[in-house]
């Protein structure tokens, strides 16, 4: 293989660089998709029942223009209100509106229903203010809905149309607020806002990322080889690789979401692996033959590190493919595109990294007193080897400790799925959020669907106590149906001394009736979002206030518990559910992900070495990994969510790499004669130390996301930069102390075959 790629090697270079090439010419065309429904797949239960709810009752993607004044019902702000509303509502992306100017205020009068619009007409004077205010307070439709309890802020809330540019819809809602000038403070929120400031985000983090990711980069492969074919041979692979992946995004038909914003600088921090161990062999080669001759140089690099580097490979893509199994969708594109990208730069290792070296001029080796010169840190690995091998009962029970200690951190560790905490506090969409949390109802929601005669006061009924029960639950900020109104109906009809009023008439023919005198001076589509045209479908709408994942797991189960044997419950959906089974989903799927990733190293481990034993030795450091990292998850408050339940593939696929080439380099020094401790010992400062500045190299890649504007691109950041270190400890001092204890019989074998004869 080394003298084809020796005879071969110009147009290796020209072909590995013009295939990546080819491929970064489509990443211009990649499209971001900020929907977080396209997190989750299209065969999820309560997806699908959503998107069946939402058929029948229209969309639940609504945007909503809040504003905040001391006193919203200033006759200024009403009347900056009222001219937003109007502009507002003549958008062509917006379906139908609620607001002060057109929810309604139900009364009666000899003996009739009299539906009026909520506000008829901007107070002037104190008097009228006054009236106004009281009648508000006492209409149940209006308060907390479009305005606050405290009469502080007031809200526009628009559904949107199916299929509605956000971008558009956001800059004419920029436009239409600067067109009405006022004091008031204005806020966006709902999930339009969020997809946009989503698009927003993954732009400026890519912009900010990618450039920092690779400069610092280049900081440590200088430090780690002070050359510049170590600096420029792993660099070129990593931006090869990366510029393959992503260009493979647009020509698959995939979309850029949150989740992939993790994908170039995964290319970035693992694609220099296999480059780090061919410039370090390559320099180890140099310090012990500094005349060898450049075929023999070649073929002695092809030969030592062609399979080590070829099964690491292996592992890590065996790893990052795992994510395969995951319930986010992107994070299965992920996986699939990192694969195929490692492929790439293993590929590129194994064949572009020697041609270059052929072609480029040999690097020169310090020498001292005619000796290469034995760096500290190789003296500091020389001595850390040392006291591994004499006490390695004392480093292995050190290291259970430290992992017992971390561990039990796990019982802490939370669950994430609401997206809005994906952003920072001081977010405007978070702080807008928040606002609707509190102020408006809540920002998700839940909807129970009932089918069959909604007139008959039985369903009604039920439809009733499922509000009130539910009311009472934690996070629960307002709940609706057809039913409520009804009743609310009722009171504008009825003496208090009615044994009907305030609740459901006695029988059909008294809905029927409500709903008929309400059609003479109302609109009948006022309660569309409530009830279908024929009476045969309603929902019950419950708005969630305090989105905490536990919290909507919790009220999920209760209405699943409440509604399980009522016939007329025709389904239970609603992005509130979405969210909660999304966040189960969450945790089903990290583990089962890493069992499976944990399962197919540990066989190829096996497979490579022949013997049973290498996959026990490769599990212990690889769980000892995982309990730290899910440990300080717990401790330190940071959840699993769509981003970090990605985070154990990604450290077992690298970290397995560490242990594989550690166990390789091993057994190549037994069996060339050397002792078991000295072997250890030689490993450590030799192959150890690329191991190192492979592990540094994969962590400071990975540093930069801590900058991102996403928490979970966040978490995933710190904690890769945690769950590595404890994969390079673990094969550094974990495995060799195992090793000794145990003294396994695969590592006294001869090596598998060389690929080079």
């Amino acid at each position: 293989m080394s003298k084809f790629i020796h005879r071969f090697k110009w147009p290796i270079v020209i072909i590995s660089l013009a295939i990546s090439i080819g491929f970064a010419l489509f990443i211009p065309k990649i499209k971001i998709d900020p929907d977080v429904k396209a997190l989750i797949p299209d065969d999820m239960p309560t997806k699908i029942n959503t998107d069946k709810i939402e058929g029948i009752f229209g969309g639940s993607d609504m945007i909503m223009v809040i504003m905040e004044n001391e006193d919203i019902l200033a006759d200024s702000s009403l009347t900056r209100l009222q001219n937003i509303d109007n502009s507002f509502r003549r958008l062509p992306q917006i379906e139908r509106t609620m607001s002060l100017f057109n929810l309604k205020s139900i009364k009666g009068a000899d003996g009739t229903m009299v539906v009026t619009p909520a506000l008829t007409a901007i107070p002037r004077s104190l008097e009228e203010k006054k009236s106004l205010r009281k009648e508000l307070s006492e209409n149940d439709l209006v308060m907390g809905t479009v305005i606050s309890r405290d009469f502080k802020m007031a809200a526009l809330i628009g559904t949107l149309q199916k299929g509605a540019d956000n971008k558009v819809l956001m800059d004419s809602l920029e436009n239409i607020v600067t067109r009405y000038p006022g004091g008031e403070k204005i806020h966006f929120g709902g999930f339009p806002v969020v997809k946009q400031s989503i698009t927003a985000n993954i732009i400026k983090d890519l912009r900010l990322l990618l450039p920092m990711s690779i400069l610092l980069m280049l900081s440590i492969l200088w430090v780690s080889f002070r050359d510049i074919k170590g600096v420029f041979l792993p660099l070129s692979v990593v931006l090869l690789s990366m510029l393959l992946s992503v260009g493979l995004i647009p020509q698959i038909g995939w979309k850029f979401s949150l989740v992939t914003v993790l994908l170039p600088i995964m290319m970035i921090a693992i694609g220099n692996n296999y480059g780090i161990y061919l410039v370090n062999r390559y320099h180890e080669i140099l310090k012990r033959e500094p005349d060898i001759n450049q075929p023999i140089l070649m073929k002695e690099l092809s030969k030592a590190l062609t399979w080590p580097i070829l099964l690491c490979a292996l592992t890590t893509i065996a790893g990052v493919l795992s994510l395969l199994t995951h319930i986010i969708v992107p994070a299965r594109e992920v996986g699939i595109l990192a694969a195929i990208g490692i492929s790439w730069a293993l590929l590129l290792s194994l064949t572009y990294i020697p041609a270059l070296l052929s072609i480029l001029p040999r690097s020169k080796i310090k020498i001292v007193d005619n000796k290469p010169h034995i760096t500290p840190f190789e003296h500091f690995l020389f001595r850390a080897g040392i006291f591994i091998s004499q006490k390695p009962k004392l480093v292995l029970a050190i290291a259970s400790i430290v992992t017992i200690a971390f561990g039990i951190g796990v019982i802490k560790i939370k669950v994430e799925g609401n997206t809005v905490n994906f952003f920072s506090a001081k977010d405007p969409v978070r702080v807008t959020s928040d606002l609707i949390d509190k102020h408006f109802g809540g920002s998700q929601s839940i909807s129970i669907q009932f089918s069959g005669d909604i007139k008959d006061p039985k369903i009604l009924n039920r439809m009733l106590y499922y509000e009130e029960v539910i009311k009472k639950e934690k996070g629960v900020g307002q709940v609706m149906s057809v039913a409520s109104v009804i009743r609310l109906m009722s009171k504008s009809m009825l003496d208090p001394a009615d044994k009907e009023y305030n609740a459901i008439p006695s029988t059909r023919e008294g809905v029927a009736q409500y709903l008929e005198l309400y059609s003479m001076s109302g609109d009948p589509s006022d309660f569309e979002q409530l009830v279908d045209f024929n009476y045969e479908n309603a929902q019950v709408l419950v708005r969630i206030n305090d989105a905490n994942s536990s919290n909507v797991l919790k009220l999920a189960d209760f209405i699943r518990n409440i509604t399980a044997d009522d016939p007329a419950i025709a389904r239970i959906g609603g992005v509130g559910l979405i969210s909660a089974e999304l966040t189960n989903s969450l945790v089903t799927g990290q583990w089962r992900s890493t069992i499976l990733a944990m399962a197919i190293v540990c066989l190829l481990v096996g497979l490579i070495f022949r013997r049973r034993s290498a996959a026990f030795i490769v599990l212990v450091p690889l769980s000892m990994a995982c309990i730290v990292l899910f440990g300080i998850m717990g401790w330190g408050g940071i959840p699993f969510d769509p981003a970090t339940t990605l985070i154990t593939s990604v450290m077992i696929g690298c970290g397995v790499d560490y242990t594989v080439q550690f166990l390789w380099r091993l057994r190549d020094e037994m069996t060339a004669g050397h002792s078991h401790d000295r072997a250890v010992v030689k490993t450590i400062y030799t192959t150890g130390k690329a191991i190192i500045f492979n592990a540094f190299a994969v962590m400071i890649g990975f540093l930069p996301l801590v900058f991102s504007s996403f928490s979970p691109i966040r978490f995933f950041g710190i904690m890769m930069v945690v769950s590595i270190f404890a994969c390079l400890t673990g094969a550094l001092v974990v495995i060799p102390a195992l090793t000794l204890i145990t003294k396994p019989k695969f590592l006294n074998k001869q090596p598998i075959r060389q690929l080079d004869n």
